[in-house]
This record gives C-alpha cells, structure tokens and sequence, in this order.
C-alpha cells in the first residue's frame, strides 16, 4: 500500500477541479452531481459553484482514486461507496446506473477546530453550562446517543463528547469509515471493510463489535448504528460497559429510542419487542437531539434522559435543557440559547464515587443538595 503522503498528493490532483472549495475554511461540505453540477455548502447554506470537472471520466477517475486509498471497490457490481480523503473528510460515492446524474460525490469536510465542546460553545451550538453537564455525563460513564438528521453536526458532537474521555482510559472506535479523531493516547480504530471481488473477508460493524468486547475496552464509541449492531450495542451497555457513544438518524429523543429498538428488532436474534424496548430503556441515559434551524444554525435543540418505561411500556423522557429562541438578528440568524428546564437529572448521587465534583462550575443549580 502506498504512503499517506502519496495519497494526499494524487488526490489533490484528481479533485483539482475543487480545490477552491476543498481549501476555503468557510466551506463545510460539496456535492458534484456529475461533473458540471457542484453545490457547496457554506454557513449552513446551499449554493451552486461555477467549478466544473472537464469530463465524467476524469471525475471518474478521482473516485477511482479515493476507492484505491480506502481499499474499497466501486463499479458495477459495487455502485455506491462510504470512505474518507486523507485529511479525514467524509465521502460518499454513487455511480452510474444507480445515479441518473452521473457520478455523484458527497465530501463531508473534516474540520478539527469543531471537536471540541468549548469550540462547539463559541459557535453557539450549545450553552456553556449543557458543555458542561455533558462533560460531566461522559466522566461518570453515562451511555448518551447523540441523534439528528443529515448534516447537522452529529459527528463533531460525538468528537467533542469523546475529548471529555478520561486520558488513562482505553477507548475502542468502531466505525463504517473512519473520521473520528480522539486524542487519548489508548485509542484503537477499528473500521469495516466492505468483500473482496470474490465475495469474502467482509467485516461487518457487528463483526468489530464482537472483537471489541474481547478486548477490554473502558468505553466504546461507535461512529453511527445502522443496523443490527444497535442490538450489541445496547447489550453491552447493560452489561459492564456503560460510557458509550454513539450517533443515530432520528428527529427526536423518542424517535431515536425507537429507531434503536428497531435497528435491535433487525438482527439475527429473535427478540420479542418488549424485550428489546426493555432493554434500550434500560440501557440509554442520555440522548443529544442535533437540529440544523432555518438559518442554516446547527444546534442542541434538547439534552433528555431516559428514564425507562411508563406503566403502558412507552419511554418516559425528561428535558433537562431545552433550546429556546428568542429573535432574529438584523442577518436573519436565530438569537436563543440552550437553558435547563428545571428538571434535575436522576443520576445526581453518582457524582462523588466517580470523582467529578470538582467539574460542577455553571451547574451548581441543577446538582446543589444532591450530592452525597
């Protein structure tokens, strides 16, 4: 396999044609729908670009580069593809005949300055006093699923999140394709792998699961539940491994709780749906819900706790903080901040066997007289 450093010089060239928009800070994601289509978005808004690629073999010939860095295939056989450039942007590739369009391109920017929870405050994402509950959920080993739709920030919460991972802990990411960057020197990346040309040495995401268990893992992170793994996921939650996080594709906190029971419902294990409700109730504490608003704001529209089952066996959510607007500023962006609700969380006693007093700063309000 050829040095990271060749990979980066190839595919600079290849994507030439969009380097513009690959360099310019202010540019958080690019769509090529086919080669003279390209859309951006900057600020949280759509635009359509003057670049264009001169041909579909020569954007043909970039993915085909992309695909030889992951080690992954794309053809006919094979249309679409999940996989990364070598500064660790997100890609997505759909060709022909499954797109109309051509060959289709998606680069979810990488932007590091975005991973941390201080950063995500600046940007007004979320209040400093949410930053700091949520830091304070991580360190006591709370399992929390950060759920929203597309594009809204999923990835760089989960990131943020996992930089409030204690140091001396070891810590397993399992992902579809690799894009979390953590910073605690005790971090193994394990990523799936899609067949070979002959149909063998696939490794699923439930495959890694599997592994990670033997592996001794203080926490395990995955990049995003899909599909039956949610059910090994929730398992080892409720069986000695609580800190996890992970993201999911839902709109709101109960719309994430039964997504997950759902995804459990999918796997190779025959669950009754009691039994796997039961046990995401059980086994999720926290659920960041992401929103992108209308003015193209990603933001933590809510911090909720799970707090199991209602007596007609529906999931009993609490707010703790809730994102409330209060105007517009004269460009149109929404003014409001993310404040606590009143509602103080159930796991306030766990604070002091876990060491994490000294974290209550802005949160004195939601935990004074609750600690032991």
């Amino acid at each position: 396999m050829l040095p990271i450093e060749i990979y980066r010089e190839t595919t600079r060239h290849f994507l030439g044609p969009i380097l513009p928009l690959l360099d310019d800070p202010t540019v958080s994601e690019i769509m090529i729908n086919g080669p003279e289509t390209i859309y951006f978005e900057r600020n949280g808004k759509l635009q359509r670009s003057e670049l264009t690629f001169p041909d579909a073999p020569s954007l043909m010939a970039a993915v085909r580069n992309i695909a030889e860095f992951v080690n992954r295939r794309i053809d006919d056989e094979q249309p679409a593809m999940d996989a990364r450039l070598p500064d660790g942007s997100r890609v997505h590739v759909i060709i022909p005949p499954s797109s109309r369009q051509g060959v289709c391109v998606s680069i979810r920017k990488f932007q590091e300055s975005a991973f941390d929870l201080e950063k995500l405050v600046e940007r007004g994402s979320l209040s400093a006093e949410a930053a700091e509950f949520l830091e304070i959920a991580v360190r006591i080993h709370k399992n929390i699923i950060i759920a929203g739709g597309t594009g809204t920030g999923k990835t760089s919460m989960l990131n943020a999140l996992s930089a409030k991972i204690p140091q001396d802990e070891r810590i397993i990411v399992i992902e579809d394709s690799s894009e979390l960057r953590l910073h605690q020197p005790h971090t193994v990346y394990l990523e799936a792998q899609p067949p070979r040309p002959d149909g063998r040495g696939a490794v699923t995401i439930r495959d890694l699961f599997v592994n990670a268990l033997r592996m001794r893992p203080d926490r395990i992170v995955v990049g995003e539940i899909r599909r039956g793994e949610a059910l090994d996921l929730i398992q080892s939650m409720i069986s000695g491994h609580a800190g996890s996080l992970t993201t999911v594709h839902a709109s709101t906190p109960r719309d994430a709780a039964i997504r997950l029971e759902t995804l459990c419902l999918m796997s190779d294990v025959s669950l009754p749906v009691y039994v796997a409700r039961t046990q995401v109730a059980s086994a999720v504490h926290l659920v960041v819900q992401i929103v992108r608003f209308s003015d193209g704001s990603r933001r933590v529209q809510t911090i909720s706790e799970l707090r199991g089952l209602d007596a007609d066996q529906n999931y009993r959510f609490a707010d703790l903080y809730r994102f409330q607007t209060k105007d517009r500023d004269p460009d149109g962006r929404i003014l409001g901040d993310l404040f606590p609700t009143g509602e103080r969380p159930s796991f306030f006693g766990e604070l002091a066997a876990a060491g994490a007093e000294e974290l209550i700063r802005l949160t004195a309000n939601l935990f004074e007289n609750r600690i032991p």
